[in-house]
């Protein structure tokens, strides 16, 4: 497909940064990740058996563990330029469990919300159990996060984390509405993609730099990554909508323009296609409008405009971390970039 051979010449940014050897990110998070499934489902240790059933449903184990894995390294990256410390503390992994829970209760919110019927390949909890009691799920994976945040015991972090829960909320609003004007579109598209997918990466990497590191550069390095690597990862999301078949993305393929979403790939083709302005006004309403504007898509150039940018996210999201003390956690969170942008599902 288009964008694994364009990366894959583009961006040698880890290469060009690290003479380290090669960084496997999941092996070295493993370790700090290991039991990460269980003690978030002893969080949520509830009465009914319903809601218990609910809540596990996607703390099955068979995720990636994407955005704990860069907290853990992120928090072992800051300590050990800190104070050389290679532990990972009881608070930042704590931290790594919380941002899960946040965005799985995120997850369970936007099925209800978009009325979806499969997520990583399996049913989702609405169509399983219905609207209402999915929204309560939901809602109870947000409380229990909340009082696993208050255990911290820090001030700041609960101000930091809770960032994430508004910015989720205002990010949705920003997707249920639209710009007429072209040039607002695309900053309402990237705010958008920053508040639902970027915040809580980036959020919980200043967390744990907060909790392992006094230097306020060090709070703002660990921020920048996360907030360049999550709009990164949205942005291949987004391309994969359109050069993705419906069973490697575990959902439906062409599931945002079904849902009236104009992301990238689509912002850009309307650059070459003035003529789905009106399809994006309309939110791809009509009969016949999602078959025209993923054809439209793909005879543009905007799958590679959005890929391109992408790499552009990742080039800054290593330059961030570059300026931290080198570490194997450091190499590992720029080869991170990498994978984000070659991923195919």
């Amino acid at each position: 497909r288009f964008h694994h051979t364009s990366t894959s010449q583009m961006c040698s940014c880890s290469k060009t940064v690290s003479d380290e050897k090669y960084q496997d990110p999941f092996q070295l998070g493993r370790k700090d990740l290991k039991n990460l499934y269980e003690d978030i489902k002893k969080e949520l240790l509830v009465s009914t058996a319903e809601l218990r059933e609910m809540c596990e449903y996607y703390f099955d184990g068979k995720g990636k563990a994407f955005r704990p894995m860069i907290v853990v390294l992120m928090a072992r990256a800051c300590n050990i330029h800190h104070s050389n410390s290679r532990e990972v503390q009881a608070s930042q992994r704590s931290v790594a469990i919380i941002a899960e829970m946040i965005h799985t209760a995120s997850l369970v919110h936007d099925d209800v919300i978009d009325d979806a019927n499969s997520r990583r390949g399996k049913m989702t909890v609405n169509q399983i159990w219905g609207e209402r009691k999915a929204v309560l799920a939901g809602d109870f994976i947000l409380s229990a996060a909340s009082l696993a945040l208050a255990r911290i015991g820090n001030t700041t972090i609960i101000s930091v984390l809770t960032q994430v829960i508004e910015d989720l909320v205002r990010g949705e609003f920003l997707q249920l509405g639209s710009k007429e004007n072209e040039n607002e579109r695309f900053a309402h598209y990237l705010e958008k993609t920053f508040k639902k997918t970027a915040s809580l990466i980036a959020n919980s990497c200043k967390a744990v730099s907060i909790l392992g590191c006094p230097d306020p550069k060090v709070h703002e390095i660990a921020y920048q990554y996360g907030k360049n690597v999550g709009i990164a990862f949205q942005l291949i999301d987004d391309v994969l909508d359109f050069t993705s078949c419906a069973d490697r993305l575990g959902k439906p393929a062409a599931a945002d323009l079904k849902l009236g979403l104009a992301t990238g790939p689509v912002l850009f083709a309307c650059r070459q296609f003035p003529e789905m302005n009106a399809m994006i006004m309309r939110r791809f309403s009509k009969p016949g409008d999602v078959e025209r504007a993923r054809k439209y898509v793909l005879q543009s150039d905007g799958v590679q405009q959005t890929t391109y940018l992408a790499q552009r996210y990742c080039h800054e999201a290593t330059r961030e971390i570059s300026k931290l003390r080198p570490s194997p956690e450091r190499e590992a969170l720029i080869q991170l970039t990498e994978m984000v942008l070659m991923r195919d599902k």
